[in-house]
């Protein structure tokens, strides 16, 4: 079982982290981390980074969330759509993860509070050209959003 825990603002030291791609008609990112639970983290924060969204200020929430995929990749699908909808329907957005996962399927807590600012929004995750692949300092992906 590979375990990650995020914190807002913890350092680490093996590299992870999300950069903007160029995308014609959609938004996209490359995502990076040495584990499964990292990518996971990486790609929640680079999709609000993406969105422009803040964390309030306003009383931090709690969430556990399990899930299961047939692979990695519907892993990370699922789990962005998942964040995507407490966004759109309950305002909601999450900086601190610890999240778990055990083959395909994942559990994980989730610490935030309602969003301050939310400039742009994303439609869907898309599978479009999703593939996690390992290398050598852990794993990456590049992940298309529908907006």
């Amino acid at each position: 079982m590979d375990t990650c825990i995020i914190l807002k603002g913890m350092k680490e030291k093996k590299p992870r982290g999300f950069i903007e791609l160029p995308n014609t008609a959609d938004w996209a990112l490359q995502v990076w981390a040495p584990d499964l639970p990292g990518l996971l983290a990486e790609a929640a924060a680079g999709m609000y980074a993406l969105m422009q969204a803040q964390v309030g200020e306003g009383p931090r929430q709690t969430r556990t969330l399990s899930l299961s995929g047939v692979d990695a990749e519907d892993l990370l699908v699922s789990w962005l759509a998942e964040l995507l909808y407490l966004a759109e329907t309950e305002a909601l957005a999450f900086d601190a993860f610890s999240i778990r996962v055990t083959g395909s399927a994942l559990e994980a807590e989730l610490s935030g509070a309602p969003l301050a600012h939310l400039t742009r929004m994303i439609k869907a995750v898309t599978y479009h050209g999703l593939a996690i692949r390992p290398g050598e300092d852990g794993l990456s992906t590049s992940i298309v959003f529908d907006v």
